[in-house]
């Protein structure tokens, strides 16, 4: 009879493998499957989660198995029969099974009991920011130990230096508990974030003490330009705060030596603005200082320099004379032309700005760019002679604009929703569901939508499929997710990623941003660089920073959960349209739009979409993208495309509204000193902090004690540690330093509850040391998720069976029942 054929096997376990009941996974009714998701994977059985590590090494099953009917039936020859190698068969399938399986990475996750010895490991800060706060640590830890629990201390910030993210992570052990008395303000190290992420790998907790302010203590800032153009009026913000504040305060301001602000604070704090112009180029030094009666000196000053520079040269470019062009003369040295010259890469423009002028009108537009891709900017605001009604689209200028001539609706795009599951969203879960269906109600039709869930695992909710024909499927689903497990937001991302897959697209990610930082970062990092951003929406009570960081690593943008209706500008498309009022700033985080206020409503909007790759920074009412910015070549380029019946632009150009127009051409500028020479420049710094100076010249200066070298053509760098506060100065270029960052933040700092929060820990009063023990018992004996790899049983298991075949087939050969000959091998 012939060897049966490698499909049997195969058919048989295909056909087993389809008659499993679906598996329930974690945090859903039944939902999703190993749909295509690389990374862990899991399904619940009686309450233990069973997984594979690497479950792509299954692939390799099918040519295990092709190998065995090769080496068993392939070329048979000999006297075996055929039950001898069917057995043979078998063994070696279970065998190469158990292989592939082991390679997988098998695992199971169980909630269980373990039991250890109670103690505490107290963190103690004894750093000098601690000297507002009462000394609690010595009769705490002494009330503890009365309690029956021993305690262990240890100091893990001295003097002007808190390097708390170190010292708690160097105490941590895998499922143990340190108690941390402090104020969680972190001047060096690594964050208390980072702490977290190794606290929950060893499955340990941290606790806190609640310490509240028992002195006065002020401390001043202040924060404005570093470098500006003379003549141009410049916002600065000198701000007091403290801890306990009483009695009354005085701010005084300094320009180079002349008071420019001098006001008492009646409630011992608060916040000045003033404006002051520079009418001279060169370094200039502005000093706040608060008077008050209050623990520290060191804080009571801040210093900043302004390096004030010729304003840099700009060409407007325009057949008419728009106000745009006289409100630029106030600000740069402005040269004005009705068309681009050719001779612009030999000229000393930073910029030009193109207002309302046809294609056909430009000028040469080789020459214009030829000067962006080598580092100028561009800046082109609409009107009704650009765009779609100057021939945008058939003409090379065209390339240069982060932006396309056509209707104004967002096209289809690839996108995942992310959401978080975790045990940490378990209480605003329904909060989490309402704002994940919240959002898609803003996704037009013509997206590709699928679903992600994740705690400490990706689980695909909703293959990736157009929303027009699976949104009623979609929001079902989303709403029967339920909570569970720990938080990596780095699996969900990666999960969404491979949702994508080859594909193009975003990611919106969905949580309240408690968990690990570093590697959801870094991998949000890693789909920048495939051109996939995440839109972060915070959830509940979020950690705004740490989803901040997140969006900001890939390119994307945080949006809170009341901000939601801005996905539409994104993803709106036809179907979805945005209606607001006035002018939306969408991206917050530009440096274009960071800290614009915008009040005015152009009523016209030139016909264009945002281009991949691009930044959409400001929408009108109707959702047109009205300012867009990205880079091309060396050069930096921005569109402006609101506009008004008489193609002025309108209120923009009135304060509040006017500073997005600064901003816009500052941007296009870049460095205002970028084509100077022999000149140097030093960022303002703290004591002990190091700044980088930077000499742009042939011939470098000569200075004791530093040692500049060379990194690029005519371009010198220095670094310097200032050991005082003041003022100082090296190759010319002045810089200020500053008190340590020990003084500049009082009272107890929000990373240190998001800590204890994100662990699963508590924050006591200085009273309850029995209930710090009571907790340190309760740690000791607790339930927690174990994990155990299973490898080593699958290959303990195929080396048991490939034994016992062989010694089975060993003893037929010898009590004569086979030959050595029977052609097995």
């Amino acid at each position: 009879m012939p060897a049966p054929p490698l499909s049997s096997p195969a058919a048989a376990l295909a056909s087993a493998l389809r008659r499993l009941p679906l598996p329930q996974f974690g945090g859903f009714d039944g939902l999703g499957g190993l749909g295509g998701l690389a990374g862990p994977r899991s399904v619940v059985v009686d309450g233990v989660t069973v997984g594979l590590s690497r479950p792509l090494l299954l692939l390799a099953l099918p040519l295990g198995l092709l190998a065995v009917w090769a080496v068993v039936y392939r070329n048979a020859d000999g006297t075996a029969g055929r039950r001898s190698r069917r057995l043979l068969a078998v063994s070696r399938v279970v065998v190469v099974c158990c292989l592939v399986v082991a390679a997988a990475g098998p695992y199971t996750a169980q909630r269980m009991e373990t039991t250890g010895d109670p103690s505490v490991t107290m963190l103690v800060d004894d750093s000098d920011s601690m000297a507002v706060l009462p000394d609690a640590a010595d009769g705490l830890a002494e009330r503890v130990e009365a309690e029956g629990v021993p305690v262990t201390r240890a100091t893990i910030a001295q003097g002007a230096r808190s390097p708390l993210g170190d010292g708690v992570a160097a105490n941590l052990r895998e499922n143990g508990t340190v108690v941390v008395v402090s104020d969680g303000r972190v001047t060096d190290g690594r964050s208390l974030a980072d702490a977290g992420e190794l606290a929950a790998s060893l499955n340990a907790t941290v606790a806190s003490v609640g310490l509240e302010p028992t002195r006065t203590e002020r401390y001043v800032t202040l924060s404005g330009p570093s470098k500006t153009s003379a003549g141009v009026d410049n916002a600065f913000l000198a701000r007091v705060d403290g801890v306990a504040l009483s009695g009354d305060a005085r701010l005084v301001v300094e320009v180079d030596g002349e008071t420019v602000v001098d006001r008492s604070l009646s409630e011992g704090s608060g916040r000045v603005e003033f404006s002051h112009a520079f009418a001279e180029t060169g370094s200039h030094r502005v000093t706040a200082r608060v008077e008050s009666d209050d623990a520290f000196g060191d804080n009571d000053a801040f210093h900043r320099t302004v390096r004030v520079v010729d304003r840099p040269r700009v060409l407007y470019v325009s057949r008419r004379d728009y106000p745009f062009g006289r409100y630029l003369e106030d600000l740069y040295e402005v040269e004005r032309a009705e068309s681009v010259p050719a001779n612009l890469s030999d000229s000393d423009y930073y910029a030009v700005v193109v207002q309302d002028v046809a294609a056909d009108d430009l000028g040469d537009i080789d020459a214009l760019q030829e000067f962006v891709i080598d580092g100028g900017g561009l800046l082109t605001v609409g009107g009704p002679n650009s765009f779609e009604h100057g021939n945008y689209e058939s003409s090379s200028v065209a390339s240069m604009l982060p932006v396309t001539v056509g209707e104004s609706v967002g096209g289809s795009t690839n996108l995942v929703l992310a959401i978080d599951v975790s045990g940490s969203a378990e209480t605003g879960m329904r909060v989490q569901k309402a704002v994940s269906l919240d959002a898609l109600d803003q996704l037009g039709d013509d997206n590709a939508v699928g679903v992600v869930g994740f705690n400490h695992d990706a689980y695909a909710v909703a293959e990736l499929a157009p929303l027009s024909e699976n949104r009623g499927t979609v929001a079902d689903r989303i709403r029967r997710l339920r909570s569970g497990g720990g938080t990596d937001i780095a699996a969900g991302l990666l999960g969404a990623e491979e949702m994508l897959g080859d594909e193009r697209g975003s990611i919106i990610l969905v949580s309240d941003g408690r968990g690990p930082v570093g590697p959801a970062t870094a991998a949000a990092q890693r789909l920048g660089q495939r051109g996939i951003r995440v839109v972060a929406v915070g959830t509940g009570n979020p950690n705004e920073e740490t989803l901040r960081r997140i969006a900001e690593a890939s390119g994307g943008s945080y949006f809170r959960a009341t901000d939601t209706d801005r996905l539409r500008l994104l993803f709106g498309g036809s179907s979805r349209q945005y209606e607001g009022e006035g002018l939306t700033v969408v991206d917050e985080n530009s440096f274009v739009t960071a800290g614009v206020e915008l009040t005015s409503d152009p009523p016209l909007t030139n016909d264009v979409s945002v281009r991949t790759g691009a930044e959409f920074l400001v929408a009108s009412g109707e959702g047109r993208p009205a300012v867009a910015s990205w880079r091309y070549g060396l050069g930096r380029v921005a569109t402006i495309t609101a506009y008004d019946e008489s193609g002025t632009l309108d209120g923009l150009l009135s304060p509040p509204d006017s500073l997005l127009l600064t901003k816009s051409t500052n941007y296009v500028i870049g460095d205002p000193e970028r084509k100077a020479t022999g000149v140097a420049e030093a960022a303002d710094t703290r004591v002990g902090e190091p700044t980088t100076v930077t000499y742009r010249g042939s011939e470098p200066p000569a200075a004791e004690n530093v040692s500049l070298r060379q990194v690029g053509e005519d371009t010198y760098r220095a670094t310097v540690t200032p050991t005082e506060a003041g003022y100082a100065s090296v190759f010319g270029a002045t810089y200020a330093a500053n008190y340590p960052a020990e003084y500049a933040a009082f009272g107890r700092a929000p990373a240190l509850t998001d800590l204890v929060r994100a662990t699963g820990g508590e924050t006591f009063d200085t009273g309850q040391a029995a209930e710090i023990a009571a907790f340190a018992r309760e740690q000791s004996t607790r339930v927690r998720d174990v994990e155990r790899t299973w490898d080593w049983a699958f290959l303990l298991a195929g080396l048991l069976v490939y034994l016992f075949e062989v010694c089975a087939r060993r003893i037929s050969v010898y009590t004569g029942r086979a030959s050595n000959d029977g052609g097995l091998p």
